[in-house]
């Protein structure tokens, strides 16, 4: 079984004032970069939300309610594919991310879930899920759950620290961007993108 993907690109991006997965981060539309680096290393790859990304788009039902139910969507339609594997995670608001570190993730040994840890905190939304777990949260978001807490843990999982990682990413790469002064931190040029089209 291969490796799937999905992209998450529904968030509101409130504190940000401006969609995150339309920033324009190093002169690169953020979702369409992502985008693209998850279709380099997951087939098939596939967007929960509006349509930014290039890749092939649904939308999760009902919308903002949540990572848990953008992924239960995903897990969904990819099951209606074929796909039923494991599939990497991952969200928009993580600009930084790098296809080294999408490879990675994707070719970690096993078909089970693969959770990068950055100072002690596991980062679900750019993660190998596996296929139980997946399966999970679309159970999980019907019966009306919303939150991860204690998701990708279905069955067998490993947990990557630094030494796991770092060959291929650094703590900056699993930024979470969800303000114009996260990205001033970091010293990332930007620039706000085109507004969504309503949907």
């Amino acid at each position: 079984m291969g490796t799937a993907g999905l992209l998450l690109t529904g968030g509101a991006s409130r504190r940000m004032r401006a969609d995150k997965a339309l920033l324009v981060i190093e002169g690169q539309v953020s979702a369409v970069r992502l985008g693209r680096l998850l279709a380099a290393a997951s087939s098939p790859a596939l967007e929960v939300g509006p349509g930014a990304s290039g890749l092939p788009a649904i939308r999760e039902h009902p919308r903002g309610q949540g990572p848990l139910v953008a992924i239960a969507a995903g897990a969904t339609h990819l099951q209606r594919l074929g796909a039923s594997g494991p599939a990497l995670v991952l969200a928009c608001d993580l600009p930084l991310v790098t296809g080294a570190l999408l490879e990675h993730l994707a070719h970690w040994p096993g078909d089970g879930a693969v959770v990068p840890v950055i100072d002690g905190h596991r980062q679900p939304l750019c993660a190998r899920w596996s296929a139980s777990d997946l399966a999970a949260a679309i159970d999980l978001a019907a019966k009306g759950q919303r939150s991860l807490r204690g998701l990708p843990a279905h069955g067998e999982h490993t947990d990557l620290g630094p030494e796991d990682w770092a060959p291929v990413a650094d703590t900056r790469t699993f930024a979470d961007v969800d303000s114009p002064e996260d990205l001033e931190r970091l010293g990332v040029r930007w620039q706000p993108g085109q507004e969504r089209a309503a949907d």
